[in-house]
């Protein structure tokens, strides 16, 4: 993990970003890899830069990861980016895909069996965004690094 110049989004030019981006194209080991890669990246940011990192933000990334690559590997064709980035105090996982269609969160329903994912990605992400692309799309989710002070690990959560 490099740092690399930052531009754009809500960082000043002369800060630094501090992110990964990795293709996947290995259908079902992508997503052990993905979650792996997320857990590494996260651990990096602690030990190299310092940033703590609270074992739900952890826990969250890694469900997160999870979940937004299987949905890609699923139903999208072809390749899938995985982004991980640092910006200010949140970690964002940002999935690229191939496929137009933009996916619909669906209403709750316990006797559903699966399809829970982006419900789960949505409930325990502080924002998330969904954007066609030139070509596919980009799933975004924000997750806090640090637990809220009073023990709430959702306060501070936004729309988008």
């Amino acid at each position: 993990m490099d740092p690399v110049s930052a531009g754009g989004d809500d960082t000043l030019p002369c800060e630094l970003a501090i992110q990964t981006t990795m293709a996947l194209n290995n259908g079902g080991a992508d997503i052990a890899h993905a979650r792996r890669a997320a857990v590494n990246f996260l651990t990096r940011v602690q030990c190299e830069h310092g940033l703590p990192v609270s074992r739900r933000a952890m826990d969250a990334t890694q469900l997160v990861v999870s979940e937004l690559v299987t949905n890609a590997r699923k139903y999208a064709p072809g390749p899938v980016l995985l982004d991980l980035r640092i910006t200010g105090d949140t970690v964002e996982v940002m999935v690229w895909d191939s496929a137009p269609v933009l996916p619909i969160a669906r209403a709750a329903d316990a006797g559903r069996v699966g399809q829970h994912g982006l419900e789960i990605v949505m409930a325990v992400s502080q924002g998330f965004a969904m954007q066609r692309e030139p070509v596919g799309k980009r799933v975004t989710a924000r997750i806090a690094l640090l637990d809220d002070p009073g023990g709430d690990a959702f306060a501070g959560r936004d729309p988008g």
